[in-house]
C-alpha cells in the first residue's frame, strides 16, 4: 500500500533538511543544485540533462535503477515528451500523443495521482497491490522494490512529474529523500525554463516557419524590418475552393484543407524546402539557393511540385476529397522578403515583395492556360532541362507580359 511516513518524517523547511545532512554530503548537494541552474540550463539536449542529473544523484548514493519524466508540450503532433531511463538502456524518448486514449492512460497513472494530491507518492512494492496503478505489475516483474513519484507543477498550471524506482530492498531511505527534497525544486525550475523556451521555439516555428522564427527570436520584431532570401519560390493554389467549400461545414472544410496540404507539404519538405505562409487554400514555399548553385534550388522546387501533383492525383483517385480537386502550381526565382507589417502592438511577420507577388500572379495563369504547373523565365534559366515555352501573358499588377513555361 502507499506509504507517506518516510516523507512525513522529514522537516518541511530546506534549512532543517540541509542541517540533517553530514558535512561531506551537503556541499555535494549544493554543487548539484548549482550544476542544475548553470551547466544544465545551457545544455541543448534535454536527455543529457536528465542523465546528468541521475548520474549525480547516484554518485550521492541514491540507488536509482529506473527514472521516468513526463513533461507537457505545446506541439501540433504530440501532447508531451516522456523520457524513460534505466541503468541498462540509458534514456529512451517517447512522444505522448494527443487524444482521449492518452488522457485515459494518464488519469490512471501515478503521475496523475501526485498532481491531484500535490504530494509525493512513496510505495513499498512488496506491500502494494497490483491493481493500484497499471504500472505496478510491470515494476514488480522487473525486480523493482520501491517506487517514488514526485509532482512537478509549472507556474502555468501544466502538470508534469518524475518517478524513481530502485531494486534496493531498503528503498531510498531518509537520507535519499532528504537529498531529493533539496534538489527537486532546482530540477523543477530548470525543467520549466527549458520547457517554456522549447514551447516558444516550437510554436513560432509551427506558425511562421523555420527561418522567420529564428529571426523573431533573435530580435527582428520592429515594424518595417525586412530580410531578403534569394530562392526558388513555389506558390500553390486550389482551384474553385470557394465553390467547393460553400457546401461544406466548417469542420469538413478544415478536413479538406488538411488533406490537401498533406499532399503538398511533404514533397516540399523532402526537397529541403520551407513553407513560409498558408494563404487560405494556397501556400507559399521556398527552396533556398545554396551559394552559387541556384540550379539546385530550382530543380528541388520542380521535383517537389511534380511530386505534389502526383499526390493530389492519387488522393483524387482514392476518394480522399469530397469532390475531385485541382491545383495550380507556380514556380519563380527571386527574392522572398520577410517583413514586419502591422500597427501598434499587433504585427504580422509576413512575406512580401515583387517576386512573391509575381509567383502568385503566375498561379492565376494556371487556370487560364489549363496547366497545373507553370514556371517563369527567371526560374527556368536555373534549370538543367529544356522546358516548353507557353508564350508571354499579361498578369494583373505588372506592366510587362510574363513569359511562362511548362515542364
Amino acid at each position: 500500500m502507499m506509504s507517506l511516513s518516510p516523507l512525513a518524517a522529514l522537516p518541511d523547511d530546506l534549512l532543517s533538511l540541509a542541517r540533517s545532512l553530514d558535512a561531506e554530503t551537503l556541499p555535494r548537494v549544493i554543487a548539484l543544485r548549482d550544476w542544475l541552474v548553470s551547466a544544465a540550463a545551457r545544455m541543448e539536449d534535454s536527455n543529457e540533462v536528465l542523465s546528468g542529473f541521475l548520474t549525480r544523484l547516484i554518485d550521492l548514493g541514491l540507488p536509482i535503477d529506473r527514472a521516468v519524466s513526463a513533461i507537457e508540450a505545446l506541439h501540433s503532433e504530440y501532447a508531451g515528451i516522456g523520457r524513460f531511463w534505466t541503468r541498462e538502456e540509458g534514456t529512451i524518448v517517447r512522444y505522448l500523443p494527443h487524444g482521449d486514449r492518452r488522457e485515459l492512460v494518464y488519469q490512471a497513472s501515478p503521475f496523475a495521482h501526485v498532481n491531484r494530491t500535490g504530494e509525493w507518492l512513496i510505495l513499498d512494492l512488496a506491500e502494494t497491490p497490483d491493481d493500484l496503478f497499471p504500472v505496478i505489475p510491470e515494476l514488480k516483474q522487473a525486480g523493482y522494490r520501491h517506487y517514488l513519484t514526485i509532482p512537478i507543477r509549472f507556474t502555468n498550471g501544466a502538470e508534469n512529474a518524475i518517478s524513481f524506482a530502485t531494486r534496493a530492498p531498503e528503498g531510498f531511505g531518509a537520507r535519499g529523500l532528504t537529498i531529493l527534497r533539496l534538489v527537486i525544486p532546482s530540477f523543477a525550475l530548470i525543467t520549466e525554463l527549458r520547457a517554456t523556451s522549447n514551447r516558444l521555439d516550437e510554436v513560432l516555428r509551427i506558425y511562421v516557419g523555420d527561418d522567420p522564427h529564428k529571426a523573431i527570436l533573435s530580435g527582428a520584431i520592429q515594424r518595417g524590418q525586412v530580410t531578403r532570401i534569394r530562392s526558388a519560390i513555389l506558390f500553390a493554389d486550389m482551384r474553385d475552393y470557394t465553390h467547393i467549400s460553400s457546401s461544406l461545414s466548417p469542420e469538413s472544410a478544415v478536413e479538406l484543407l488538411n488533406n490537401y496540404f498533406d499532399c503538398l507539404v511533404p514533397p516540399i519538405e523532402d526537397e529541403g524546402g520551407e513553407v513560409l505562409k498558408y494563404l487560405g487554400d494556397g501556400l507559399l514555399a521556398i527552396m533556398r539557393d545554396r551559394g552559387d548553385d541556384t540550379g539546385g534550388a530550382a530543380q528541388s522546387a520542380l521535383t517537389a511540385a511534380t511530386k505534389a501533383l502526383r499526390r493530389i492525383e492519387a488522393a483524387n483517385n482514392e476518394g480522399r476529397f469530397p469532390v475531385q480537386i485541382n491545383v495550380g502550381l507556380a514556380l519563380h526565382h527571386g527574392d522572398a522578403a520577410y517583413g514586419n507589417v502591422g500597427s501598434g502592438q499587433r504585427l504580422d511577420f509576413t512575406v512580401i515583395g515583387r517576386d512573391v507577388n509575381l509567383a502568385s500572379r503566375i498561379a492565376e495563369l494556371n487556370k487560364r492556360l489549363g496547366e497545373p504547373l507553370l514556371m517563369s523565365k527567371p526560374f527556368v534559366e536555373h534549370l538543367w532541362g529544356d522546358p516548353y515555352p507557353l508564350g508571354a501573358h499579361a498578369v494583373e499588377g505588372f506592366d510587362e507580359e510574363v513569359e511562362v513555361y511548362r515542364p
